[in-house]
């Protein structure tokens, strides 16, 4: 979409008024939908968040909620095995914790840097700064290259979404300690997915005060319509981040369901083995069906077909009600990325898929 040229008596600043904004996943309101679009966990979350959620409610909304989240803070504190919530920054969702990053971080006309392809609303958050952003392609087989660990006193911040989306690749824990040490600047590791992952950067954060890690409870503990996510880092970091988040950034709702989340450790641990399961026959499938598909470490499946245009197969499963995220990547290629559902929604899935490659002449 073409946006306007700022209007010399705008009132609004013109780092906003020429940024392209950030399109997030389409939210049908509308028919029944198998929705693998967005990422999100398709089991509904542990019943001691809702129970946390209704206490929360019946204690009484009319006072504020604690500042900091601290309830949550010291929780996760112990489940992550870090030293205390002071290691712990809470946010209204990730997306809010990203924000703080880049305001912290990055000035007018600093820069920030991502690869590519990778998350773009990194890049919608440079622009809203008035930062400029710089993306480093990935190599051959998603490897980074190494320019990403270059750069001079201008680059002020650096993302590495790790699983990365659309992906689904690692950087190795090891690689990453090299490059945040080698940067002339923090390194964001943003662990979105990192809870369907053979690894994480946990044991990182402890060896270098350049590396702040974010998470979210939107993927692997099914709270995507809740808003809560959090940065881990040193306390010294945290403390300064801290004071950039709104006075009451997280409402008691959210705090409660997120501390009961975030310790519902052997429900979080048996949906992690369902959606793996899943994830291994989506791709064994698809690979049956032609695709080429990476091999995944997230909650959904990024594949491209050799034969067949992506954006049609795309419309074919969206008008027989299937949602999945066709992207495009000028210069890098474009394909289909695939959330994984329960059972039932990926039988659908493929089912629908199979026919539009049969449709297309496969």
């Amino acid at each position: 979409m073409t946006q306007p040229s700022p209007s010399p008596t705008s009132p609004f600043r013109q780092a906003l008024a020429r940024m392209q904004p950030y399109l997030p996943g389409e939210q049908p309101q509308g028919g029944k939908f198998v929705k693998l679009n967005t990422n999100e966990n398709a089991y509904p979350p542990p019943q001691a968040v809702i129970d946390a959620i209704t206490a929360a409610a019946h204690s009484g909304l009319q006072r504020y909620p604690e500042p900091t989240a601290l309830a949550f803070r010291r929780r996760a504190a112990e489940v992550l095995a870090l030293p205390g919530p002071d290691w712990v920054l809470a946010g209204n969702g990730s997306d809010e914790i990203l924000t703080i990053l880049v305001r912290g971080f990055v000035g007018e006309g600093q820069r920030l840097r991502l690869p590519y392809p990778s998350y773009i609303l990194y890049r919608t958050l440079a622009d809203i700064q008035g930062a400029a952003w710089e993306q480093i392609p990935f190599e051959s087989g998603w490897k980074l290259p190494a320019a990403f660990s270059e750069g001079d006193e201008s680059l002020k911040l650096a993302f590495l979404p790790n699983p990365n989306s659309p992906s689904g690749t690692v950087v190795p824990p090891d690689e990453v300690l090299r490059i945040a040490e080698s940067l002339p600047c923090p390194l964001v590791v943003d662990e979105a997915y990192a809870d369907f992952a053979d690894t994480n950067c946990l044991s990182l954060l402890q060896q270098s005060d350049k590396i702040i890690i974010t998470r979210t409870l939107s993927k692997a503990y099914s709270l995507a319509g809740l808003r809560f996510g959090f940065a881990l880092a040193q306390p010294q970091l945290i403390a300064e981040l801290g004071k950039i988040k709104d006075s009451y950034n997280c409402d008691a709702l959210s705090i409660a369901a997120a501390t009961a989340a975030i310790g519902a450790t052997e429900w979080q641990a048996e949906n992690r083995r369902q959606i793996l399961a899943t994830r291994e026959r989506l791709a064994a499938r698809l690979a049956e069906l032609g695709f080429d598909v990476t091999p995944s470490q997230a909650n959904f499946v990024w594949c491209q077909h050799p034969r067949f245009s992506h954006k049609q197969l795309h419309e074919f499963l969206k008008r027989n009600q299937v949602l999945v995220r066709y992207m495009d990547f000028p210069g890098w290629g474009d394909g289909l990325r695939i959330s994984v559902g329960t059972e039932a929604q990926i039988d659908a899935c493929l089912t629908v898929l199979q026919r539009a490659l049969a449709e297309a002449g496969g």
